[in-house]
This record gives structure tokens, C-alpha cells and sequence, in this order.
């Protein structure tokens, strides 16, 4: 399978193995979109499973096959979108009637065909499912509930979930284009309960990405991922009330960049900043963040968990420099966004599934690296926190005001990391915490593939990233009372 294009294979998928006609697709949504100025036939076959282990046993097991479509028309700022579990050609045709009504009457020029592919792969076609044997998962699962427990008699609970997706996807445009990805993608989570002198603490830790179980599962992985759960739980054993009020934030490297994602990515996506509803509309070429700090959303990275070949509108995934030393250049577009900005498509037009239609995502979003060592940031904090992993967050696109909670946090007192601190909770506005940066370690580092982002009811996989840095500051919401 591996030496196929995913086109040979989706066409299998989609025509062979479904008795359905590509040439009469294409004739119907060139007579769909006759009148429109985008649109496309979005093709997806997906296959899922999950394994759950929980105190000691097998929890759930589950396993899922999906095939459908999403057929979409665009005119101007209006969209017609419908969509089918049924792949047929009775099924379209009733689509084809929903969508095409959207751009009746309607005089646009059909917008050229967006640049398909990439020359390099970006992760491999085997389907992880098939690859790995049923028994080889559920082994797996109990492996690491009984190294869990040798490792410390504190453990008292153990949670471990492994899963596996493979997505296929074809798209068709009216003037005959075609482009397919296809996706697979892993994810390992372990959780850890431990108890001592009447306290309990959790911990939990995960990787993943796109591949086979082999290569993202090893026994190395597996267990340096249990061995992290358990650092974070026992740490949390020591934690002590976090003081309230403002005072310097250090982020560490790493999944900290979540609060980037959050609290500046999804402004910097088109549609926002199109209808005006971003505090970054309309700042192309002006100052948004502090001297020396660089945003990128690249989903050209081999393997990575929010890594596409081409996103679900066909254009291929690019880097996209979005803040370049403190300058806003660029947006995250989709189609239909750029078209109505004069700006060009950046590879982020996304969708959660067929039964969803695309809209500006991010892929991977990172700071890039800066020049001090991060020993030497955390050496010139005379009192504040070093925050080394987040829970979770929200943010308000319209203001930029976000609150983030951190689930493994420290105090910093005179350049020294010392106890580390339960309930810290992180508050403030996005754009004004970027400009408060003023330090930025040269140790940038990516998640280890666990991020799930949501926008408007629709999930999909991202990944995040930030070498460490400081921020001067930041309003703390303590747990301390006194």
C-alpha cells in the first residue's frame, strides 16, 4: 500500500469499493458550481479505534468505520454545504439541489485550482489499525499498568488509553482537479494516581502523532511517558498553595504554547479578521508583540501530530510566518476568507469531518527560538512562576483576555526554582502578555502530539510550541488565603 499515491488509494476506496462513478461526480458538481465561485466534493473514509484501561482492567473498547461526503458551493460571503453517510449518485444529486441554490442567479468567476501536494510525504499511508495485531494493544495496555506500579508502591490508580485513526480523503473541483491525503494518526495517554501520608495527588503525560503504533508506542516511549505521569504526581505531593497577585511568569519549552495557540493563534485566523471581530483586524505591518518574538503555523513538519500534506480545501500545507520580531505579516486563510480579503490561501482551510465544511485552523503553531540560555531566565526572576504545563484555558478572540489553569507549576524566588505550587492560574490579554515578553531561550521544542483544538463545534488534531520565556507581569489567581 505504501508504494501507492493517495490518490491511487482513495480512488479504491471511493470508486472501486463503493460502485460509485467519478465521471458522473464530476459532471454533477460542474453542474452544482456552474454559477458559483468555489465550492468542492469532499470525499472522507475514516476508521478509529480506542482501548482503555482503567484500575486494573480493560475498560472500553471501541471501533468505528465512517464513509461520506461534503459538497459545498460558494458565492461571495454566502456558503451552501450538505452532506451524506451514502456515497452514491442518488445522494448527491439530492445534495446537489440543497447546495446550488446558494448561487442561483449568481455571476461569479470560478477561482483557480488551489496548488496541489508536496514532493516529500509527510508521514507514511500504512493504516496503524491493520498494521498492529488486537493482541499487541491490549498487552500493551497491561505492560504499562504493571510498570506503573513497580515503579513506586504510591501508585494507587493507573489509566492508560491508547488510539489509531486512518483518514482517507479525495477532493474534486468542478474544472476536473483532484487532490487525496491520507492520514494516520496515534495517540498514547497515562495517568497516575498516587497516595501519601493521606494526600493524593494525579499525573499525567502522552505522545502521539502521524504513524503506526511501532513507531510512536515503542516499549522507550511508552515508558518514559509513565515515568513522566509519575514525576508530575509526585511532584504535585509537595505542592504547596500558589501566592495571588502579578509578578513575572516563566513558561517552560514545550506544550506551554498552548497559551500562544489560544490566546493569540485563534486571532490570527482569517475569518475573525475578516468580519472585524479580532483584536488583530486589520494590523497587517504594524507591532503586535515584543521585540524578537516570531509565530509560526507550519503544517509541513514530518510526522507531527498537526501536520496535512494538503489541507481539506486541496491547497498544500505550507509555513506560514504569522508575526515576524514583534510585526503582524499574515493570516491563517482559508479559500472562501482569502478571496474576500485579496489575501492568498495559506494551507489552514480545515474541517473536524465530511459532515462538517472547512474554515481557518491552525496546523502546528510555535514562537521560534530566541538567544538566552534558559538557565540564565530563570536566574534573573527575583520572585515569580515558572510555569512548566498547562491544563487548560480560554480566551476571548474579541479582546484578547484569556485565563489559563497550570497543572505543573514552581515557585522562583532570587534565580532559584523552588516549591512547586497547586492551583495556579494564569490571567490576562493575549497581545499584552506578548508584549511583555522580554526574555526568549534558544531551547524551542514542540508537544509530544496530544492537542485537540475547537472552534465552532468542530475538533481537530494540532500541535503547539515555545522555547522557554518570560513574561513580565501576569496576574495570578492563588490558592493561598493568607
Amino acid at each position: 500500500m505504501q508504494d501507492k499515491s493517495p490518490l491511487e488509494i482513495t480512488d479504491k476506496i471511493f470508486y472501486e469499493d463503493n460502485d460509485f462513478d467519478l465521471m458522473k461526480a464530476q459532471s454533477l458538481l460542474s453542474q452544482t458550481l456552474e454559477n458559483a465561485d468555489d465550492g468542492e466534493l469532499y470525499l472522507e473514509s475514516t476508521k478509529s479505534e480506542s482501548f482503555s484501561f482503567d484500575d486494573g482492567r480493560m475498560k472500553n473498547i471501541s471501533y468505528d468505520s465512517t464513509k461520506g461526503f461534503g459538497l459545498r458551493a460558494i458565492a461571495g460571503e454566502a456558503r451552501g454545504f450538505a452532506h451524506s453517510g451514502e456515497i452514491s449518485e442518488s445522494s448527491l444529486k439530492r445534495a446537489s439541489e440543497t447546495v446550488k441554490s446558494v448561487s442561483k442567479n449568481y455571476s461569479g468567476i470560478m477561482a483557480p485550482a488551489p496548488t496541489h501536494g508536496i514532493n516529500k510525504p509527510l508521514y507514511t499511508s500504512i493504516n496503524p489499525i491493520e498494521e498492529t495485531a488486537f493482541e499487541i494493544k491490549t498487552k500493551l495496555l497491561e505492560e504499562i499498568d504493571s510498570y506503573a506500579r513497580s515503579l513506586d508502591n504510591n501508585v494507587v490508580q493507573v489509566s492508560a488509553s491508547i488510539s489509531a485513526s486512518y483518514q482517507a480523503i479525495q477532493i474534486l473541483r468542478a474544472d476536473g482537479e483532484r487532490a487525496a491525503d491520507i492520514r494516520p494518526l496515534i495517540r498514547l495517554n497515562v495517568s497516575l494516581v498516587v497516595q501519601k501520608n493521606g494526600r493524593r495527588e494525579t499525573g499525567s503525560s502522552g505522545c502521539g502523532g502521524r504513524g503506526v503504533y511501532e513507531e510512536w508506542i515503542s516499549k522507550d516511549k511508552w515508558k518514559a511517558q509513565v515515568k513522566e505521569a509519575l514525576r508530575i504526581a509526585n511532584t504535585n505531593l509537595q505542592s504547596i498553595p500558589t501566592p495571588a497577585g502579578e509578578m513575572p511568569v516563566i513558561l517552560g519549552p514545550g506544550w506551554p504554547g498552548v497559551m500562544l495557540h489560544e490566546a493569540v493563534g485563534h486571532g490570527l485566523e482569517g475569518d475573525f479578521n475578516r468580519k472585524g471581530t479580532s483584536i488583530f483586524s486589520g494590523k497587517i505591518g504594524e507591532k503586535v508583540t515584543a521585540d524578537g518574538v516570531t509565530v509560526i503555523d507550519d503544517g509541513t513538519i514530518e510526522n507531527k501530530r498537526g501536520s496535512i500534506t494538503i489541507d481539506d480545501e486541496g491547497t498544500k500545507s505550507a509555513k506560514n510566518i504569522l508575526i515576524e520580531n514583534g510585526i503582524l505579516k499574515n493570516y491563517m486563510q482559508d479559500r472562501q476568507n482569502a478571496r474576500l480579503m485579496k489575501m492568498q490561501a495559506t494551507g489552514n482551510g480545515r474541517r473536524q469531518s465530511y459532515s462538517h465544511y472547512p474554515m481557518p485552523r491552525m496546523t502546528n503553531t510555535y514562537m521560534d527560538n530566541g538567544t538566552v540560555d534558559p538557565q540564565e531566565i530563570i536566574s534573573s526572576v527575583k520572585k515569580g512562576i515558572y510555569a512548566v504545563n498547562f491544563a487548560g484555558g480560554q480566551v476571548d478572540i474579541t479582546n484578547g483576555k484569556f485565563v489559563f489553569s497550570a497543572s505543573e507549576a514552581y515557585l522562583v524566588e532570587n534565580g532559584k526554582i523552588k516549591q512547586p505550587l497547586k492551583g495556579a492560574t494564569l490571567i490576562g490579554n493575549g497581545p499584552d502578555a506578548m508584549s511583555k515578553i522580554s526574555l526568549i531561550g534558544n531551547d524551542l521544542a514542540l508537544d509530544d502530539g496530544i492537542g485537540t483544538c475547537g472552534k465552532d463545534g468542530q475538533g481537530v488534531p494540532v500541535g503547539v510550541g515555545q522555547p522557554t520565556l518570560l513574561m513580565g507581569g501576569i496576574t495570578i489567581g492563588g490558592t493561598d488565603t493568607n
